[in-house]
């Protein structure tokens, strides 16, 4: 892709590590219209000193043309989160389920509740129920980019959604207490 005016500023992004380019500016920002570039993509224009964040460079403005802003905190749907709040308990319930559905006898099943037999299934409930909270957050407008690294670690997550949100601390508290009974169980 080159430009047939001369002089034209030439671009540069990162695409996965790899640069890609050059490109002038109205094809940067059919790539912005199309969906491939966004406020995190970096880019180079000849002539600048060093990679900048699209959102800082000069192409800023055709990115917040088209989008519509992220709902407000205060209406995003918390149903699932408080699922995952509650989630070390109803991972425990779950991990009853799968021993009594693996085992033959009664005796089986407390054996195998007792070695902890089934532990990934909390694991997998608490992960599962980040994934698609923060899914549903990035449908809602919200830039999850420092949240999607943390669905992994629940408490992590519920307290960095809610500072992000501005939501109180009480669903962080409530996964916290949570897992406490679990401990005491």
């Amino acid at each position: 892709m080159h430009n047939d005016i001369p002089g034209a500023p030439r671009w540069y992004y990162e695409d996965n590590g790899e640069r890609r380019g050059s490109l002038d500016e109205a094809q940067m920002i059919e790539l912005i219209r199309a969906g491939r570039l966004d406020r995190h993509t970096p880019v180079w224009k000849i002539g600048s000193a060093d990679w900048q964040l699209l959102d800082d460079s000069e192409l800023r403005s055709h990115l917040d043309s088209p989008v519509p802003p992220a709902s407000s905190g205060r209406d995003v749907d918390n149903r699932l989160i408080w699922l995952l709040a509650c989630a070390p308990l109803l991972g425990y319930l779950l991990e009853w389920v799968l021993a009594f559905a693996l085992n033959t006898s009664q005796i089986q099943t407390e054996r195998a509740m007792e070695a902890a037999r089934y532990w990934y299934a909390t694991l997998a409930l608490n992960l599962l129920l980040g994934v698609l909270d923060e899914r549903r957050l990035k449908q809602t407008g919200h830039d999850t980019a420092r949240l999607r690294g943390w669905v992994w670690l629940a408490p992590a997550y519920l307290y960095r959604r809610a500072r992000h949100l501005g939501h109180s601390l009480g669903y962080f508290v409530a996964w916290l207490l949570s897992f406490a009974l679990l401990l005491l169980a």
